[in-house]
């Protein structure tokens, strides 16, 4: 007794593949997606084909992968989208005028004084601990300090550079004094 082998895989492709391209075209929107999602289902039908084609319905194998990989894509993008409508950046303004002006400053300080004025107004260290920081005794980090302020404060003042649209840079903050 010879058992039926069903419909040849070259038959199948050749007699379904628009029909179903149609089918999937009509549930995702994109025909090129839907000739993917079939094409991708019947290469996955292909190796499996000897025992897909004793099934009653061969095509309705065929068209369920096809369904099931146009419902995962779906679900992926759908994911990423979320994801991504989740870490959008907020827009930031840019540095102001003054800041561009104290870091253009800041550039023109000696790496030791910038350092010190780092450390003490924005690190918030004591001399002491900038001292310890830059193996240097604390009356050279006094005297770094002095010499950066001065420096900033004639870089900054009204007799200083003016900005692009005519105003003047701010002074440095002074919150703190030195010990």
């Amino acid at each position: 007794m010879v058992e039926d082998a069903g419909p040849g895989f070259d038959d199948v492709y050749r007699h379904h593949f628009q029909p179903l391209v149609v089918q999937l075209y009509a549930f995702v929107g994109d025909m090129g997606e839907a000739q993917d999602l079939v094409q991708e289902a019947f290469s996955r039908a292909w190796p499996r084909w000897h025992r897909i084609a004793r099934y009653d319905d061969p095509v309705a194998w065929v068209r369920r992968v096809a369904w099931n990989a146009g419902v995962s894509r779906w679900r992926r993008l759908r994911t990423a989208r979320l994801f991504h409508q989740r870490q959008r950046l907020e827009a930031v303004d840019g540095p102001g005028p003054d800041r561009v002006a104290l870091a253009t400053a800041l550039r023109t300080l000696p790496a030791q004084q910038r350092r010190a004025v780092v450390l003490y107004y924005l690190a918030e260290l004591t001399v002491g601990e900038i001292a310890e920081d830059c193996a240097v005794a604390p009356g050279t980090v006094k005297s770094w300090l002095h010499r950066a302020r001065t420096t900033l404060a004639a870089s900054l003042s009204d007799n200083g550079p003016e900005h692009p649209d005519g105003s003047r840079p701010a002074a440095p903050p002074t919150r703190r004094t030195v010990d």
